[in-house]
Protein backbone atom coordinates (compact mmCIF):
# COMPACT_ATOMS: atom_id res chain seq x y z
CA UNK A 1 0.00 0.00 0.00
CA UNK A 2 1.17 3.51 -0.79
CA UNK A 3 1.87 6.18 1.77
CA UNK A 4 -0.12 8.80 -0.10
CA UNK A 5 3.04 10.80 -0.67
CA UNK A 6 3.89 11.93 -4.14
CA UNK A 7 7.48 11.63 -5.27
CA UNK A 8 9.21 14.96 -5.53
CA UNK A 9 10.02 16.05 -9.04
CA UNK A 10 13.67 15.48 -9.77
CA UNK A 11 15.50 18.77 -9.92
CA UNK A 12 18.62 18.93 -12.02
CA UNK A 13 21.74 20.24 -10.37
CA UNK A 14 22.97 23.67 -11.37
CA UNK A 15 25.67 23.60 -14.05
CA UNK A 16 29.25 23.76 -12.79
CA UNK A 17 30.72 27.24 -12.50
CA UNK A 18 31.66 28.72 -15.86
CA UNK A 19 29.41 26.31 -17.76
CA UNK A 20 25.89 26.68 -19.07
CA UNK A 21 23.18 24.29 -20.23
CA UNK A 22 22.71 25.17 -23.90
CA UNK A 23 19.51 23.14 -23.93
CA UNK A 24 17.90 25.50 -21.40
CA UNK A 25 19.07 28.58 -23.31
CA UNK A 26 17.66 27.41 -26.64
CA UNK A 27 14.40 26.10 -25.18
CA UNK A 28 13.72 29.64 -23.95
CA UNK A 29 13.54 30.75 -27.62
CA UNK A 30 10.48 28.62 -28.38
CA UNK A 31 7.24 30.38 -29.30
CA UNK A 32 4.07 29.83 -31.29
CA UNK A 33 6.16 29.99 -34.49
CA UNK A 34 9.45 28.51 -33.23
CA UNK A 35 9.73 24.85 -32.20
CA UNK A 36 12.83 23.79 -30.27
CA UNK A 37 13.98 20.17 -29.92
CA UNK A 38 16.80 19.25 -27.56
CA UNK A 39 18.27 16.17 -25.89
CA UNK A 40 16.64 15.03 -22.65
CA UNK A 41 19.80 15.67 -20.66
CA UNK A 42 21.78 18.89 -20.13
CA UNK A 43 24.18 19.99 -22.87
CA UNK A 44 26.91 21.69 -20.86
CA UNK A 45 29.25 24.06 -22.67
CA UNK A 46 31.46 26.93 -21.50
CA UNK A 47 29.42 30.05 -20.70
CA UNK A 48 30.91 32.05 -23.60
CA UNK A 49 30.06 29.26 -26.06
CA UNK A 50 26.44 29.25 -24.83
CA UNK A 51 26.32 33.06 -25.12
CA UNK A 52 27.64 33.12 -28.70
CA UNK A 53 25.58 30.17 -29.96
CA UNK A 54 22.41 31.59 -28.43
CA UNK A 55 23.11 34.97 -30.06
CA UNK A 56 23.74 33.26 -33.42
CA UNK A 57 20.44 31.37 -33.18
CA UNK A 58 18.63 34.60 -32.23
CA UNK A 59 20.14 36.26 -35.33
CA UNK A 60 19.03 33.34 -37.50
CA UNK A 61 15.49 33.60 -36.12
CA UNK A 62 15.51 37.38 -36.74
CA UNK A 63 16.47 36.61 -40.36
CA UNK A 64 13.51 34.24 -40.61
CA UNK A 65 11.14 37.00 -39.45
CA UNK A 66 12.75 39.59 -41.73
CA UNK A 67 12.99 37.52 -44.91
CA UNK A 68 10.27 34.89 -44.56
CA UNK A 69 7.71 37.00 -42.70
CA UNK A 70 6.07 36.96 -39.30
CA UNK A 71 3.92 33.95 -40.26
CA UNK A 72 6.91 31.76 -41.11
CA UNK A 73 7.65 28.79 -38.89
CA UNK A 74 11.11 27.87 -37.68
CA UNK A 75 12.61 24.81 -36.05
CA UNK A 76 15.69 24.74 -33.83
CA UNK A 77 17.37 21.39 -33.22
CA UNK A 78 20.19 20.90 -30.71
CA UNK A 79 22.30 17.78 -31.15
CA UNK A 80 24.98 16.62 -28.75
CA UNK A 81 27.44 14.04 -30.05
CA UNK A 82 28.33 13.25 -26.44
CA UNK A 83 31.99 13.99 -27.04
CA UNK A 84 33.53 17.00 -28.74
CA UNK A 85 30.85 18.80 -30.74
CA UNK A 86 27.42 20.30 -30.47
CA UNK A 87 25.34 21.04 -33.55
CA UNK A 88 22.50 23.54 -33.69
CA UNK A 89 20.28 23.60 -36.78
CA UNK A 90 17.83 26.39 -37.54
CA UNK A 91 15.37 25.63 -40.34
CA UNK A 92 12.46 27.65 -41.69
CA UNK A 93 9.58 27.22 -44.12
CA UNK A 94 10.25 30.51 -45.91
CA UNK A 95 10.88 31.12 -49.61
CA UNK A 96 14.54 30.06 -49.50
CA UNK A 97 17.58 32.02 -50.60
CA UNK A 98 18.10 32.53 -54.34
CA UNK A 99 21.49 31.29 -55.61
CA UNK A 100 24.22 33.93 -55.26
CA UNK A 101 22.22 36.20 -52.97
CA UNK A 102 24.39 35.69 -49.88
CA UNK A 103 27.54 36.37 -51.85
CA UNK A 104 26.04 39.55 -53.37
CA UNK A 105 24.87 40.77 -49.96
CA UNK A 106 28.33 40.25 -48.52
CA UNK A 107 29.94 42.05 -51.48
CA UNK A 108 27.49 44.96 -51.00
CA UNK A 109 28.43 45.26 -47.32
CA UNK A 110 25.18 43.77 -46.00
CA UNK A 111 26.80 41.40 -43.55
CA UNK A 112 23.94 40.15 -41.39
CA UNK A 113 24.52 36.44 -41.84
CA UNK A 114 28.27 36.82 -42.33
CA UNK A 115 28.92 38.85 -39.23
CA UNK A 116 26.25 37.93 -36.72
CA UNK A 117 26.16 34.21 -37.40
CA UNK A 118 29.21 33.07 -39.34
CA UNK A 119 31.53 35.40 -37.42
CA UNK A 120 30.31 34.27 -34.01
CA UNK A 121 30.62 30.60 -34.87
CA UNK A 122 33.99 31.05 -36.60
CA UNK A 123 35.29 32.86 -33.50
CA UNK A 124 34.42 29.70 -31.54
CA UNK A 125 36.38 27.59 -34.03
CA UNK A 126 33.20 26.23 -35.56
CA UNK A 127 31.52 26.09 -38.95
CA UNK A 128 28.25 27.23 -40.50
CA UNK A 129 26.65 25.35 -43.37
CA UNK A 130 23.74 26.99 -45.18
CA UNK A 131 21.33 24.81 -47.17
CA UNK A 132 18.68 26.62 -49.17
CA UNK A 133 16.82 26.53 -52.44
CA UNK A 134 14.10 28.79 -53.78
CA UNK A 135 10.72 27.61 -52.49
CA UNK A 136 12.25 25.17 -49.99
CA UNK A 137 13.15 27.28 -46.97
CA UNK A 138 16.58 27.65 -45.44
CA UNK A 139 18.56 25.61 -42.94
CA UNK A 140 21.64 26.80 -41.07
CA UNK A 141 23.75 24.17 -39.35
CA UNK A 142 26.09 25.57 -36.68
CA UNK A 143 28.77 23.15 -35.48
CA UNK A 144 31.14 24.02 -32.63
CA UNK A 145 33.50 22.15 -30.39
CA UNK A 146 32.21 21.84 -26.87
CA UNK A 147 35.30 23.53 -25.42
CA UNK A 148 37.04 25.69 -28.03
Amino acid sequence: AGTGEHPRPRREAAPPSGRSDLRTRLTALSSARVSVATPATPVLVPEHVADELTAAVEAALANVRQHAGEAARAWVLLEDDGADEVIVSVRDDGPGIPPGRLERAEADGRLGVAQSIRGRVRDLGGTVAIHSAPGEGTELELTVRRAP
